[in-house]
């Protein structure tokens, strides 16, 4: 579609019920990741609902059918007059589902799609997401080996689009930093030796493995190039529990990133509270905020279209306050945590900055978030992780 459905001026055309749609894409070994998203899904509309919900009428959270490709579960989120879709999880899924949903002129925001290309994708500004794209980790994974002492790095990275973009932008992201990168190299399945070999001669004081399904395999060359674990960062893409599965100590001291928070223990709660059995919490917070800032938008528009719910999302989460639709131009008050809090900043005039469950989220133009937060972990001598901090970055993608 053309145009940019984020910054043009909407008309009010919903009919007053504000309907929200999840498409939950997770399969077989992943299929674990659906719990968590419709366990904060229902959680944000309760809360909302608790609050007034929308205009004083419930808002609506549609059946969901995660047994269907995504496509089909846009189309039938579209049947089923969706205002504004949540999902889907991975990456190679949202060109559908976007395709669809901009059709009808109705917002996808996804809690998990990482992929740096997306901010580009053809969605006349119907396209939004919660979750940092992979490029955003390369400054803070570069400022790991800096504050470690690192004056030098090597750059091991598996071969495709997501190892060969964030390899890039971490060499970028070096350079501004003023840390030399010694080396940079990349390796197919099963042929991580020849790239640990070079990385190794090039004694560099850190070396930053980025990689996905390759991880363990370069792991162990590394471990068996006698190259420390505490020498070691990984990418979110090669973050695991590698247990057993890694020689003895082999990541003693070594520490990746996570894309996002841990979630509160309240907010924890909040979520056994809706569902008792969940064992995890991935893109949870992600996934509520996604609703919650649909309701904001769909408030400060005072209408429940999809339209105009697009046109407003930038302006709720603070990413450029006066220079879209409904700005007024005044700097936002503090950040409200709440739906609640929100919709009694925007009660009184004020433009409002809704900073939840995942941190500060701020849409820019492309709808990609403009501060990526990350979570730090540290492995221990059992080579399993556990974290150790929090680190922002200030750009969500390139």
């Amino acid at each position: 579609m053309s145009g940019n459905a984020r910054v043009e001026t909407a008309e009010a055309s919903g009919d007053g019920t504000l309907r929200v749609g999840l498409i939950l894409d997770n399969a077989g070994d992943s299929s674990f990741l659906n719990a968590p998203q419709l366990a904060a899904a229902k959680l944000a509309v309760k809360e909302i609902n608790d609050a007034g919900g929308h205009k004083g009428r419930p808002v609506d959270l549609l059946p969901v059918e995660p047994g269907k490709d995504p496509a089909a579960q846009a189309q039938a989120l579209v049947q089923g007059k969706a205002d504004v879709v949540i999902g889907p999880t991975d990456s190679s899924n949202a060109a559908a589902a976007v395709d669809i949903l901009s059709r009808a002129r109705t917002p996808l925001v996804s809690p998990a799609n990482t992929s740096a290309g997306l901010s580009s994708i053809p969605s006349g500004g119907y396209y939004f997401r919660t979750a940092a794209a992979d490029v955003a980790q390369a400054p803070v994974l570069v400022e790991l080996a800096k504050d470690a002492g690192a004056a030098t790095i090597s750059v091991l990275h598996q071969e495709g689009s997501y190892g060969n973009g964030v390899s890039a932008a971490v060499s970028e992201s070096a350079q501004q930093a003023g840390l030399k990168v010694a080396a940079t190299a990349g390796f197919g399945p099963g042929g991580a030796a020849s790239a640990v070999a070079t990385v190794r001669s090039a004694a560099a004081d850190a070396v930053i493995l980025i990689a996905r399904d390759g991880a363990q395999g370069a792991l162990a060359e590394l471990d068996n190039a006698g190259l420390a674990g505490s020498k070691i960062i990984l990418s979110e893409g090669a973050f695991a529990r590698y247990g057993s599965r890694l020689g003895s100590k082999a990541l003693a001291g070594a520490r990746a990133l996570v894309p996002g928070q841990l979630p509160s223990s309240r907010f924890q709660d909040r979520l056994l509270g809706i569902d008792p059995t969940l064992k995890d919490v991935s893109f949870a917070a992600e996934a509520y905020d996604a609703v919650i800032l649909a309701a904001l938008a769909a408030a400060k528009a005072e209408d429940d279209a999809g339209r105009s719910i697009a046109a407003n999302l930038i302006a709720v989460s603070s990413g450029t306050a006066g220079t879209v639709a409904g700005g007024t131009g005044s700097a936002p008050e503090a950040p409200c945590p709440t739906f609640q809090d929100c919709i009694a900043g925007m009660s009184s005039g004020v433009d409002i900055d809704y900073d939840g469950a995942s941190g500060p989220i701020a849409f820019d133009t492309h709808g990609d978030i403009t501060a990526a937060t990350f979570t730090v972990f540290t492995y221990g001598e059992d080579n399993n992780p556990t974290a150790t901090g929090v680190e922002t970055a200030g750009r969500a993608a390139g």
